[in-house]
């Protein structure tokens, strides 16, 4: 479902308009009648966190933790 607001109002209203947008209504703020921007629930992930998921599918360079004197100086402009 999908409700228009004005700007103006949803000023007066920002407080009950999140409380829906929360319980998944979408709602498209408007100026002047035309669609600005559109107030909606952040999305949380499906599933929690699995720690490992991705053990076995990374490969961590053997030189990933040592810099070379132009890194050095890129990072700290000596």
């Amino acid at each position: 479902m999908s409700t228009r607001v004005s700007i103006y109002e949803a000023k007066a209203h920002l407080s009950r308009l999140v409380v829906r947008a929360e319980h998944g209504e979408e709602i498209t703020l408007t100026r002047h009648g035309r669609s600005v921007a559109v107030l909606s629930a952040v999305r949380r992930p499906d599933a929690d966190r699995t720690p490992g998921a991705w053990a076995g599918r990374v490969r961590v360079a053997e030189d990933f933790d040592s810099l070379t004197d132009d890194d050095l100086r890129d990072w700290y402009g000596a």
